[in-house]
């Protein structure tokens, strides 16, 4: 009896995401938790500037150009985020010992560090010997952040593929390389694709960090035009709201993507 109660404790997983609210597939109602908050905070996102149009209107007006630069930042950074996990998930499962070595110090350094500090750290303290541009220096801290994190989505996706996908295409002549390229990646990316959006959502609410910096995102405009005018309360209401309607909008097309993805599956 203990036996089986461990078992079931151990096949039992707890998952907590730092990524927005996520619909529930087998919530249909038209009052679930989803869409409460995304239609209320767009509702407001509208409502505010006919009922006050100054100041929310004139938020609304003066931040479009940081809504993109926040999309510009999350973009590349998620890009260049997927390339650094890809070689370091490689490197997690190399046999090679010291690349083994090296890609896991990576992670446990990077993921032990706030991105925060690490921001202050490329731009400020490596400014002494680098002279990097802000933009630069918030992409390249984002990436590099997020690629340990990146790494190990890569790293639980490769190991979640069954050894006999491996042994089956060594069985036909393919080298170690060659299965790992055209066998298990392929199948590691419809596994991963989930996780990845999430990892997304996260790090599009992070980029809000590189305001420290100067660099002129969503949170960066919306202090400039609070600083000037002094609507404090109202500035920082709609670069909320912003960012909640955003950040809900991607939630909802990753909750598509996986249920189409185990729809698929079966």
């Amino acid at each position: 009896m203990a036996s089986v109660n461990e078992s079931e404790s151990r096949s039992t997983q707890i998952t907590v995401s730092d990524g927005a609210l996520i619909p529930d597939r087998g919530e249909g109602s038209i009052f679930s938790a989803w869409n409460i908050a995304f239609f209320g905070a767009l509702g407001l996102v509208i409502l505010l500037p006919v009922i006050s149009p100054e100041p929310y209107l004139e938020v609304i007006r003066f931040v479009p150009d940081g809504i993109l630069k926040t999309f510009q930042v999350t973009v590349i950074s998620i890009i260049f985020a997927l390339v650094i996990g890809l070689v370091t998930g490689l490197g997690r499962i190399s046999r090679n010992v010291f690349v083994n070595r090296l890609a896991t110090v990576y992670v446990e350094v990077i993921r032990g560090i706030p991105l925060l500090v690490q921001l202050f750290y490329i731009y400020f303290a490596l400014g002494r010997f680098l002279s990097l541009d802000r933009l630069v220096a918030a992409i390249t801290a984002m990436s590099i952040c997020y690629g340990a994190y990146m790494g190990e989505i890569f790293r639980a996706g490769i190991q979640s593929i069954p050894k006999g996908q491996m042994e089956a295409a060594l069985a036909l002549g393919m080298s170690r390389r060659q299965a790992l390229r055209l066998v298990i990646l392929p199948q590691t990316m419809r596994t991963i694709l989930p996780p990845i959006g999430n990892e997304f959502i996260a790090l599009l609410k992070d980029s809000s960090l590189v305001s420290i910096v100067a660099v002129s995102d969503l949170l960066r405009r919306g202090r400039e035009y609070a600083s000037t005018t002094f609507f404090y309360f109202e500035s920082y209401t709609m670069v909320a709201l912003i960012y909640l309607v955003i950040t809900l909008f991607f939630s909802k097309i990753v909750g598509i993507m996986e249920e189409r993805l185990e729809t698929g599956g079966r």
